[in-house]
């Protein structure tokens, strides 16, 4: 995948186009037929995954399926900067290209284009607080002192 397509990616928007030349360098190109398993859930989580190709279905253990994405989807992207297990299953709906960022290739990358490390450690910190901050408006809402309406 030339640098140029990596905008695709919102992960990837603030970079340079030299930052992703050097980060296009680092990507695992991998294809899977219908019904391979990209990875499953519990397992430890090895990096990010880019889908350029095709449909990946998400399922979990504990949710069932939780549907599927396409083209331009990252998953995993935490995994890069934090260890742990994948929180899903992920297979290949169709024939499909994805791209593995591993953990040890992104280390490189923060040694060779500390800037380019940097803003994307930045980009993932961004989607995780707004994950974050999705999950606990719930319960904020929620969270009404409740001796004070039981007068």
């Amino acid at each position: 995948m030339s640098a140029m397509d990596l905008k695709r990616f919102a992960l990837f928007e603030e970079l340079s186009e030299e930052e992703r030349e050097v980060l296009a360098d680092e990507l695992e190109r991998i294809e899977l037929e219908p019904g391979d398993v990209l990875f499953r859930e519990r397992e430890e989580a090895s990096g990010l995954v880019l889908v350029v190709e095709g449909r990946v279905r998400l399922e979990s253990s504990r949710a069932g399926e939780l549907g599927s994405v396409g083209p331009g989807t990252a998953l995993g992207a935490v995994s890069l900067v934090a260890v742990g297990p994948r929180e899903a299953s992920a297979v290949a709906d169709s024939a499909c290209c994805v791209l593995l960022l591993r953990r040890s290739a992104f280390r490189r990358l923060a040694d060779d284009a500390p800037r380019a490390a940097c803003r994307l450690a930045e980009a993932i910190a961004c989607d995780a607080a707004a994950l974050l901050r999705a999950g606990l408006e719930p319960l904020v809402r929620n969270a009404v002192d409740r001796s004070q309406t039981d007068l």
